[in-house]
């Protein structure tokens, strides 16, 4: 069971059930998946394998992403956290937030506390992201965590920018 974390404004906690509609109404918007995989809305169905996916991905691994639920009014905004499955460019922070809650802040709160916890409690030294080069919200994201331009790899079809950020000292 993925661990529940928490920022001012929002819970990072495990998907469940009953976030499938809000999920699956964000994952169908084709502005918000352009920079996300092959760059295609996904279905009902798609979507909930995506989310057993992401559960499947903290069961095999240890890690993974979290639902993003606002503090108050528990509505869903998001995912945000870790992807590596074999064959992966490397162990990778990633976020997507619903368009109707752009501009908030949201992506950069939760990836600030999930990049926390790759550090702290998985002892990770590099964190990647790996962002579309038109994707230009994401990259503002990456660069307010820290992250620096790492080179560029093919990946679902297209090329990536790789962002880094490597672990602060521990002391």
């Amino acid at each position: 069971m993925p661990p529940t974390l928490q920022t001012p404004r929002l819970v990072l906690r495990h998907f469940r059930g009953e976030d499938l509609d809000a999920y699956a109404a964000m994952t169908a918007d084709a502005e918000t998946m352009r920079h996300i995989g092959p760059g295609k809305p996904l279905t009902r169905g798609e979507a909930w394998r995506s989310i057993a996916g992401m559960l499947g991905h903290w069961e095999l691994l240890g890690y993974g992403m979290w639902a993003l639920e606002r503090k108050g009014d528990g509505v869903f905004v998001g995912r945000a956290g870790f992807l590596n499955p074999p064959g992966w460019p490397g162990f990778e922070i990633g976020w997507m937030v619903g368009r109707e809650h752009w501009g908030r802040g949201y992506a950069t709160e939760a990836a600030r506390v999930a990049l926390d916890f790759a550090f702290r409690e998985l002892g990770r030294d590099r964190v990647v992201s790996l962002i579309r080069p038109d994707n230009a919200r994401s990259i503002r994201v990456a660069e307010k965590l820290g992250e620096r331009p790492a080179g560029e790899v093919e990946l679902l079809g297209g090329k990536a920018l790789v962002y880094e950020v490597l672990s602060p000292p521990r002391g």
